[in-house]
């Protein structure tokens, strides 16, 4: 799964989104349909996408996340989930490289950094799923509903592709 995500969003492997998509669909559909929770399929609910830095969408050359969102709505549609890709999520600031930052350094680095522009278009749902592409400690998922709650958008479920594991 890794070496997918890696060439999927670093290497511009875009073919890879559509199983990707399909995997956190799956996903989706199974935390959904294991929870009994019916109202996701009668209510409309926003599928969110964690958002990029700008600087590291021009490098890569495409939005990741983004596509997937895209694609992961379409599939929960087919289901007959009332599901709207919605992009109001953006970053409100510079943050470093995550990448050998520990738990608490990671939600410190992160704290702040997610918003909701006031000029941003109204979700299409008061509710929220939170999508990216994989978890290592949480602290983007908690930062992202952490933006999100304080827009007035409930966020019930947060789903990714893939998780590291956790070192000892």
């Amino acid at each position: 799964m890794r070496k997918a995500i890696v060439a999927y969003k670093e290497h511009g492997a875009v073919a890879l989104a559509g199983v990707l998509a399909e995997a956190a669909a799956f996903t989706v559909v199974r935390a959904i349909t294991g929870t009994g929770a019916a109202s996701w399929a009668d209510r409309p609910f926003a599928v969110v996408p964690v958002p990029s830095a700008r600087r590291t969408r021009r490098h890569r050359g495409h939005d990741p996340v983004g596509r997937l969102a895209v694609l992961v709505t379409g599939q929960l549609r087919a289901y007959g989930m009332r599901a709207e890709t919605w992009t109001g999520l953006s970053q409100s600031r510079w943050v470093a490289d995550q990448a050998g930052l520990s738990s608490a350094e990671r939600s410190s680095n992160l704290a702040g950094s997610l918003q909701v522009p006031e000029a941003a278009k109204v979700p299409p749902a008061a509710c929220a799923l939170l999508l990216d592409d994989i978890v290592t400690t949480g602290a983007t998922l908690v930062e992202a509903t952490r933006a999100l709650r304080s827009a007035g958008v409930r966020v019930p479920l947060a789903v990714t592709v893939a998780a590291t594991r956790r070192r000892s």
